[in-house]
C-alpha cells in the first residue's frame, strides 16, 4: 500500500510540473524510468528534430542510462564527446566550444522549481551556455529528486548537495580540482581557483518555444 501511495504521489506531482513547464514553453515528456527516458530521446526526440550532430554536457543521469553509448553506435549520427577520457584539457575545452553549434545538446539540470524554473550552477560554463543559446535543440534529462519548492530552496540544494558532491566526483579523476568542499562536503563560497561554482543561470522559459525539451523521470537520478 505504501508503495502504491508513493507512486501516486510522485505521478501527480510530476504531472503538475509537466503542465507548468509546458506553460513556460518547454516541450516535456514524462516517463517512469531511465530506460524509458533513453527510448524517448532515441526514438522520438532525435527523429523529430532531425538532429545529426549531437553533443553533451555533464549529466550522470544521461551517462548512466547508456544514452550516449547508443548515440555513438547509431548510424547516421555524429557524436562529439566532450568528456572523452584521456584527452588533453585544451582539446576538451575546444570540443565544448564546438558543442555549442551542434544540432542537439543533451544534459541535466541541478534543480527545477515547482514554478517551472531551471536552476544551474557551472564551473566552466559550457553546460549553462548551451542551455541558454547555441545548439538548435536542447534535451534535459531530469530525475524527480531535482524538484524543489522555489528558487531559494533550489539554490540551497545546489550549494549544500549538488556542487560539493560533483566536486568530490570530479576530484577522483582530476586531483588538481581541489576546492575545500572536496574535503568538507560543505560550500564555503571559496576563492579556490578550481572552484566549480562560477556561473548561475535561471531559465524561466524556453525560447524559441520548444527548443528546450525536458524528460521528467519518475525516479531519483543524478545529483
Amino acid at each position: 500500500m505504501e508503495k502504491l501511495i508513493d507512486e501516486k504521489y510522485w505521478q501527480r506531482k510530476l504531472t503538475r510540473l509537466k503542465s507548468t513547464l509546458e506553460k513556460n514553453n518547454f516541450e516535456v515528456y514524462l516517463v517512469q524510468n531511465a530506460a524509458e527516458a533513453k527510448a524517448v530521446v532515441l526514438k522520438e526526440i532525435i527523429p523529430k528534430t532531425g538532429a545529426r550532430r549531437i553533443s553533451m554536457g555533464d549529466s550522470l543521469t544521461a551517462v548512466n542510462s547508456g544514452l550516449f553509448v547508443d548515440i555513438k553506435n547509431q548510424p547516421g549520427l555524429e557524436f562529439l564527446d566532450t568528456f572523452e577520457p584521456g584527452i588533453p584539457i585544451m582539446e576538451a575545452l575546444e570540443r565544448r566550444r564546438q558543442a555549442l553549434l551542434m544540432d542537439l545538446f543533451i544534459t541535466g539540470t541541478n534543480a527545477v522549481t515547482e514554478k517551472g524554473q531551471l536552476v544551474n550552477l557551472d564551473m566552466v560554463g559550457n553546460r549553462v551556455a548551451a542551455v541558454t543559446f547555441g545548439p538548435r535543440h536542447v534535451v534535459i534529462l531530469m530525475g524527480r529528486n531535482k524538484m524543489t519548492p522555489d528558487l531559494e530552496s533550489a539554490m540551497e540544494r545546489v550549494r549544500s548537495y549538488s556542487a560539493p558532491v560533483n566536486a568530490i566526483r570530479h576530484h577522483v579523476d582530476h586531483p588538481e580540482l581541489d576546492p575545500p568542499c572536496v574535503e568538507t562536503g560543505v560550500c564555503s563560497n571559496c576563492r579556490n581557483p578550481m572552484r566549480i561554482c562560477n556561473t548561475w543561470t535561471i531559465t524561466e522559459k524556453s525560447f524559441p518555444p520548444g527548443r528546450i525539451k525536458i524528460v521528467l523521470i519518475n525516479e531519483d537520478l543524478g545529483l
